[in-house]
């Protein structure tokens, strides 16, 4: 999908809209400045941002690089800068992505295991099981009514599901 507007706020709208993988910027923009379109597209993870445009101080490449940009091109350019500038952009933004989705696998996996070790307390605290017992009643009620463990356990906390009495070892 492809969309254009000279306006930094119509950017950030047609980036809403169009869902695409790249946005191309230049920082002197009416309605909103790109460098300002650029920090809400990238903060909201909705498209990899290349800022072309014919400034190159300094400051404002540090300003660009602080809103999310990914790549930064100056005009004048060759068409031969361009495909690797686009090239870095989407493979930085795709490492982002990637980035984040381990992130969020792993605090979903210490979320459950909080969980799973509050439901283990209680097994232990107030029924009596031994770790590895409360463990198990947790796996085996989880894979035997095909939900996650964090489920289980939530139902255990919450009181919504009483296991039975440990057998004596």
């Amino acid at each position: 999908m492809v969309g254009e507007t000279g306006r930094g706020d119509e950017a950030v709208q047609l980036v809403r809209d169009l869902d695409p993988d790249l946005a191309i910027l230049d920082i002197k923009m009416p309605g909103m400045d790109g460098l300002s379109a650029a920090r809400e597209i990238a903060g909201e993870r909705r498209a990899a941002v290349l800022i072309l445009t014919a400034f190159s101080q300094r400051d404002l490449i540090e300003q660009a690089k602080d809103s999310g940009a990914l790549a930064y091109l100056v005009k004048p350019f060759q068409k031969n800068e361009l495909i690797p500038a686009i090239e870095i952009a989407l493979g930085r933004f795709k490492e982002i992505r990637a980035l984040e989705t381990e992130v969020q696998s792993l605090e979903d996996q210490m979320e459950t295991r909080k969980v799973v070790d509050r439901a283990k307390g209680r097994l232990m605290d107030v029924h009596h099981y031994s770790e590895a017992d409360a463990f198990s009643f947790i796996q085996k009620t989880a894979m035997r009514e095909r939900v996650t463990m964090k489920q289980v356990a939530e139902r255990l906390i919450s009181g919504e599901l009483t296991p039975p009495e440990p057998s004596a070892s």
